[in-house]
């Protein structure tokens, strides 16, 4: 039975637990998470074009250095659902509910000020605490983002990301550029070259969205955010050692990335030799859309759009489904009708997986923003860094309170679908465990979840949101739920 005795108690902890970091301007938003999740264009700025300050401290663009910071306190609970059986990867049936923190300090200094050799040094600290529902399990779009999905990592404060950004302009014209965390001129040149290099989460660079990058401010399902079926390089908290080519033009940027891959899936070790493990990345952006070739009077120049497509291949000591299933198929005819498959149980191997995504975003009149996103992997190899997710499908979009006098709150609304390939789904039907996933047994359905929320700006620096998400199949596993999961999150941005 779903007790509610002890929500009151959350009111003076969302007050009062320990406060994290985030940027002053366009801030970008690290999720210590399992895949940490920064952002691309984020809803926080100094100020809005009403002169309402929406941080706490004042982070002036002359500032040689940039010192920031956020906090995002996440209470999620679900009521009890329909579950016929489950298994040690199940999302609870039972009512349940947990409370996430994340504190995120952020500090960056400009070791050369010339705009068109502009040298940065970045270094993040971070600490994330609390659980997620069912230890994070139990779902291949989980419906926290902040989490862990290892609480044995602990509490204690981690370096997030220390790096070298390096600019190297090809013009002398100087184009405006929001500063954020990851980047501090605010005039950059109009063509350039952009180099990362360090420790980082490849999130803050790729598959970025205005809409819907954003967990601190937008939507927080892990699938609402990121793309599900980006098997991107990460360990546990979903930070990397990477190194990132970046070339950017008017209308145009092309992005390159190597990066090290976990040790075993959902390690929090990195495999430091490439040529044994690697994650490599290709991102092509075009930022316009058809509706820039509108007639003036319509929506051309007005309103921006961005298509993004992203490419990954990735090398690790990966097992492949089939393989498996076939040798517990062959234990239980021999007499052994208790024998499961074991993604993990194989010898050592340099296997690669690939796939494909397509992310999109377009502004559109009345204060309203469209995004989607379709990703795809050959779903053959083992989910190993990010979600068990081979397919996805997201449709969605926000809205500025504008027209009800509250300019800095958003409306958002998202559906998705998430789905496994075949040889995916026999594995969890046989009795297979992922990483995520395991009910002990499987009947297939696509994963669909609907998503809501309404953030609302209510003082200088404060945020507070109320999110839900509705699921139906969860686990892929038609047999169980539909489960309801209802969130409140209080952001502050330093």
């Amino acid at each position: 039975m779903f007790n509610l005795r002890p929500l009151p108690l959350l009111v003076p902890l969302l007050l009062c637990a320990p406060l994290r970091a985030q940027d002053p301007l366009p801030a970008q938003t690290p999720v210590a998470a399992q895949q940490a999740r920064p952002a691309a264009v984020s809803d926080a700025a100094n100020a809005d074009s009403a002169g309402t300050v929406l941080t706490v401290f004042p982070h002036p663009d002359s500032a040689r250095f940039l010192v920031s910071g956020q906090a995002n306190i996440i209470f999620q609970a679900h009521p009890g659902f329909h579950s016929p059986y489950s298994g040690p990867n199940s999302l609870l049936a039972r009512g349940e509910y947990k409370t996430s923190l994340l504190g995120t300090l952020f500090t960056g200094y400009q070791l050369v000020q010339n705009p068109r050799f502009d040298t940065d040094f970045i270094f993040d600290l971070e600490a994330a605490g609390g659980r997620g529902v069912s230890e994070a399990l139990g779902l291949g779009g989980f419906t926290n983002l902040d989490v862990v999905r290892n609480p044995n990592l602990g509490s204690e404060p981690y370096s997030a990301r220390i790096q070298l950004h390096q600019t190297l302009g090809f013009t002398d014209k100087l184009v405006d550029a929001p500063r954020t965390q990851f980047s501090l001129a605010t005039k950059v040149p109009e063509r350039r070259l952009d180099l990362r290099a360090g420790k980082m989460s490849l999130p803050d660079v790729y598959d970025q969205n205005g809409p819907g990058s954003d967990s601190h401010l937008q939507f927080l399902n892990w699938t609402a955010d990121d793309n599900g079926a980006w098997d991107y390089a990460a360990d546990t908290r979903g930070y990397t050692y990477a190194f990132i080519a970046e070339y950017d033009d008017i209308d145009v940027s092309l992005r390159y990335a190597i990066a090290l891959m976990p040790t075993v899936a959902n390690g929090i070790d990195l495999q430091w030799n490439l040529r044994r493990a690697s994650g490599q990345n290709v991102e092509l952006e075009y930022r316009k859309t058809p509706f820039a070739l509108l007639p003036e009077r319509v929506l051309a120049g007005r309103y921006k759009g961005v298509v993004r497509l992203l490419g990954f291949v990735n090398h690790a000591d990966m097992g492949t489904y089939r393989t498996q299933n076939r040798l517990a198929l062959a234990a239980r005819a021999a007499g052994n009708p208790s024998a499961v498959p074991d993604i993990t149980a194989h010898a050592p191997t340099a296997s690669m997986k690939y796939g494909v995504g397509l992310n999109f975003e377009q502004e559109l009149p009345a204060d309203l923003r469209v995004f989607g996103r379709f990703g795809w992997n050959e779903g053959q190899h083992e989910s190993f860094a990010y979600t068990e997710v081979d397919q996805t499908f997201e449709l969605g979009g926000d809205l500025a309170g504008n027209r009800w006098g509250r300019a800095n709150d958003k409306i958002g609304l998202v559906g998705i679908s998430n789905a496994i390939k075949r040889d995916h789904q026999q594995y969890l039907a046989l009795g297979g465990q992922g990483f995520l996933l395991g009910d002990g047994a499987l009947s297939y359905a696509r994963e669909d979840i609907l998503e809501s929320y309404y953030n609302a700006h209510l003082t200088r620096g404060l945020y507070s949101a109320f999110d839900v998400q509705l699921i139906a199949h969860p686990g892929y596993n038609q047999a169980r739920g539909p489960v309801a999961m209802f969130s409140v999150r209080t952001h502050v941005d330093f």
